[in-house]
C-alpha cells in the first residue's frame, strides 16, 4: 500500500489544478506544467485539496499511484516556488562565463565547453567560479545541472572539478599513504 499515493495534496494561494481526462494542468504564478497521468488512476480536486486515487490493484497501478502524487506535488512547488541547483567550479583556472543563451566552461581541457541553456532554465553567476540553475520543472533543473556537472566530476584526490553546492568529496591520500 503507498503511503506517498494516499497523501492529500494542499494547494496554495495563487495556484491552479486542472485535471482533463488524462491531462493534469498545474498553473500558477511562475509559469504552467503539464503532466500526462495513467488512465487507471484518478486525481481529484476538491477545493484546496488534490487527491490521488488507484482504480484498480494491478502492479502497475500501484506502481505509478505513489509516483503520480509525487509528481503533481513537485509541479505544484514548481508553478509557486520554483526549482534551484547551485554548481561550483574548483580548480586554477577553472571558470564559467555566460554568453547569451550559452554558458561557457572551462574545465581545464584544451578547449572550452559550450553548454546551450534549454528553454525553461535560467542559469544565473554568483561569480565566475558559481552558477544557479533556476526553473519550475524539478526534472529540466536537474538535468541539466547533471549536465553541467559531467563535464568535468569532482575527482577524488585533489577535489578539482564541478560539483553541486551541497555536495561532499570523500578525500583520498595519494600514493605516499600506502607506504
Amino acid at each position: 500500500m503507498s503511503r506517498i499515493g494516499n497523501r492529500e495534496l494542499k494547494i496554495p494561494a495563487g495556484v491552479t489544478v486542472t485535471v482533463e481526462e488524462n491531462l493534469v494542468k498545474v498553473s500558477g504564478s511562475k509559469g504552467t506544467l503539464e503532466f500526462v497521468k495513467n488512465s487507471d488512476i484518478k486525481v481529484t480536486v476538491e477545493g484546496d485539496i488534490v487527491k490521488v486515487e488507484r482504480l484498480n490493484e494491478q502492479k502497475k497501478t500501484r506502481e505509478m499511484h505513489g509516483t503520480t502524487n509525487a509528481l503533481i506535488a513537485n509541479m505544484i512547488k514548481g508553478v509557486s516556488d520554483g526549482y534551484q541547483k547551485g554548481l561550483e567550479i574548483i580548480g586554477v583556472g577553472y571558470n564559467f562565463n555566460l554568453k547569451g543563451n550559452t554558458l561557457v566552461v572551462k574545465a581545464g581541457y584544451s578547449h572550452v565547453v559550450e553548454v546551450s541553456i534549454p528553454e525553461g532554465i535560467t542559469v544565473e553567476a554568483v561569480s565566475n567560479t558559481e552558477i544557479t540553475v533556476k526553473g519550475i520543472d524539478k526534472k529540466k533543473v536537474g538535468d541539466f545541472a547533471a549536465k553541467i556537472r559531467e563535464i568535468r566530476k569532482p575527482e577524488p584526490y585533489k577535489g578539482k572539478g564541478i560539483r553541486y553546492k551541497d555536495e561532499y568529496i570523500r578525500r583520498k591520500e595519494g600514493k605516499k599513504a600506502s607506504k
